[in-house]
């Protein structure tokens, strides 16, 4: 592999996804940048694994949805098993799929007809929490060296800052966003009963807690209904 001009392409990407102005646009391109910078990948994606239910977070090429699918019906395979981190690893390689795996047998069957030939994955995570596996696949086998663990890994460091940054903005956006829309709903509630602002807050708050219905939703109803005419 050629480590000067990976170095590069590492430091263009890092700039790149510090620029996305959203965390869905930065999963989408640590996968592309996965596929476009791994010598001999032909799809990626992240997997993440919440209550069991195998989400794809993101995907580039057309087997890595199929294989998530297959690996979140059956309750197994490598990329599940790494994003639910079993046994505490955070990484793993196949270099032939095509061979029987008994750690995951059915899905190795699944895995022979998407024409998957090997297989390695790399666990994300933003300040100790896991978010998923970075999975990169292969139609032929032994693509996925030594070396190609290695540039994962670093993929997946610079995939981590961009993570945490871009976590960070959405959350940001979502409290302004949140924060605008009960102000609204406290002046309308101001407005037409002639409230105090804490008078109207807790308004909304009992609605809220009586309802069991998040305090931004409730807000966004009542936005909605003075919309109508």
């Amino acid at each position: 592999m050629q480590w000067q001009r990976f170095a590069e392409q590492m430091a263009e990407l890092a700039r790149d996804l510090l620029e996305k102005p959203s965390l869905q646009e930065t999963l989408d391109a640590i996968s592309t940048a996965a596929v476009e910078l791994v010598e001999g990948c032909d799809a990626a994606g992240i997997l993440a694994v919440r209550k069991g239910e195998a989400l794809t977070l993101s995907s580039c090429g057309e087997m890595v949805e199929a294989s998530d699918r297959v690996q979140g019906r059956l309750g197994e395979g490598p990329c599940y098993d790494l994003a639910r981190g079993v046994n505490g690893e955070r990484t793993y390689r196949i270099a032939d799929m095509t061979r029987p795996q008994p750690a995951w047998p059915a899905y190795a069957e699944a895995a022979r007809k998407l024409g998957i030939g090997s297989m390695a994955g790399i666990l994300l995570y933003t300040d100790k929490e896991d978010f998923g596996a970075l999975n990169f696949y292969a139609r032929r086998p032994g693509t996925f060296t030594k070396d190609m663990e290695t540039a994962g890994w670093v993929l997946a460091s610079h995939a981590a800052v961009a993570l945490a940054s871009a976590r960070t903005i959405d959350q940001l956006e979502h409290a302004m966003e949140t924060r605008h829309a009960i102000g609204e709903a406290m002046g309308i509630l101001r407005e037409r009963h002639r409230m105090s602002e804490d008078e109207a807050f807790n308004v909304l708050r009992r609605l809220s807690q009586h309802h069991n219905i998040k305090l931004r939703d409730v807000a966004q109803r009542f936005r909605t209904e003075h919309e109508r005419p």
